[in-house]
């Protein structure tokens, strides 16, 4: 079995797809914010600061983060991987509905996240269309 990014590398993608060094560090930056908006809005739910329930979206948008490499790199299931990723990105808009009448500071903070899943979830469906 060819290596995962030989295998990347083999499918074929929209032109305007980024460089692979420009995805990691995308996410590079994008993940510090993960890290604090979604660990705040944990300890808040715990404490019961927040309600639970505000919590709900960012549990499963953060398990569905988790898993798409394993799914897209680790088993090279695209059309999964495209399932997966539309479920990270719909759940964006809904933490930020959770979360804006709690603290509007963690809602703004997906911002960035929401645009560059877009993005991403452009090209996974591409890639999926083509490849699939």
């Amino acid at each position: 079995m060819m290596p995962w990014i030989e295998w990347y590398d083999s499918l074929t993608k929209p032109s305007w797809t980024p460089a692979p060094a420009t995805i990691r560090l995308i996410w590079t930056l994008l993940y510090p914010v993960i890290l604090v908006s979604f660990g705040f809005v944990f300890v808040q739910a715990f404490r019961r600061k927040i309600p639970r329930r505000v919590a709900l979206p960012f549990a499963i948008n953060l398990v569905a983060n988790v898993l798409f490499m394993p799914l897209f790199a680790g088993l090279r299931n695209v059309p999964l991987a495209a399932a997966d990723i539309v479920v990270v990105w719909a759940t964006i808009p809904w933490c930020v509905i959770a979360a804006w009448p709690h603290r509007r500071w963690v809602a703004v903070a997906q911002v960035p996240y929401f645009v560059w899943v877009s993005l991403a979830t452009t090209i996974q469906l591409s890639i999926t269309a083509t490849n699939g």
